[in-house]
């Protein structure tokens, strides 16, 4: 190889690798900044080590009004709609997946249509909608629409992971007498295990950060996520950003989404186990 090329080439890797770097330094400063001003009493938006460490800022938003509450109320909202979306998912994913219609393509690109609506744009004929049927300022009506919402994608996501799973293996069931649903069930759920956990993890997560749908439908104070409840942090209080605590509470915030895809990560990887479904 000429030396002239191979230097070529080192100072390309170099340059990529350059880049890289600084790449990776622009999405790690935000989680270091976080993760300083949480532990620093006179934090701002400097980056820097705190002179005095201390957990003050901690102890000082771990309270029923400011975290633990807001954060019930997260879970169970998140909780719910997430598994109803899961749920409707499976139910419309299988039809497409596995019965053949000239409606399927025009219903699918309708579906992916609805997923490039911006929120914002729906948000005053829900609003009216919600108040025309005593929906508003309710939790579950909130996690309704939260999941009509996330809908359409997980509808896309569902059907195409249901796409791997063998149809042979539901003709054996069905010739041992089991129904479309014991077939979704006991068969093809099972074994789109992977799929399931990609579903539910992302719609959680789209969820879980959601502030502008529960800001508008939910008025009481009292069932506010935490994902609204995180804007008492900005000079709602004393007329000025909170930094320390309000790094603490982010910390906080982010820890039942982490601790999620922590725990089900290893069944993304798992792939299809299909060998164990076969009946000898």
């Amino acid at each position: 190889m000429p030396r002239a090329l191979k230097n070529r080439r080192t100072a390309e890797r170099l340059a990529t690798d350059l880049a890289l770097l600084v790449l990776a330094a622009a999405f790690a400063l935000p989680l270091v900044w976080l993760i300083l001003s949480s532990i620093d009493p006179v934090a701002g938006l400097r980056v820097h080590l705190p002179d005095q460490p201390t957990l003050d800022n901690f102890s000082g938003v771990l309270t029923e009004e400011i975290t633990f509450r807001p954060m019930l109320n997260s879970l169970i909202l998140c909780g719910g709609a997430t598994a109803l979306t899961v749920a409707a998912s499976a139910l419309a994913a299988y039809p497409l997946s596995r019965y053949q219609s000239r409606f399927n393509r025009p219903f699918l690109l309708t579906v992916l249509f609805t997923t490039c609506l911006p929120i914002t744009a729906i948000m005053v004929p829900v609003y009216g909608l919600f108040v025309q049927t005593n929906l508003i300022d309710t939790t579950y009506g909130t996690a309704l629409f939260l999941s009509t919402s996330q809908l359409p994608f997980g509808i896309w996501l569902m059907k195409n992971f249901m796409d791997g799973v063998p149809m042979v293996l539901e003709e054996a069931a069905r010739t041992d007498g089991a129904t479309a649903m014991q077939t979704l069930t006991r068969i093809v759920l099972p074994l789109m295990g992977p799929g399931v956990t990609v579903v539910t993890i992302f719609s959680f997560i789209m969820m879980w950060g959601n502030f502008f749908v529960p800001f508008m439908l939910l008025l009481t104070p009292e069932q506010l996520p935490a994902s609204v409840s995180i804007f008492n942090f900005f000079g709602n209080r004393t007329g000025q950003v909170a930094f320390g605590e309000l790094a603490a509470f982010s910390m906080i915030y982010s820890t039942p989404v982490v601790l999620l895809y922590v725990l089900i990560a290893r069944r993304l990887g798992s792939g299809f186990a299909l060998g164990g479904a076969v009946k000898g």
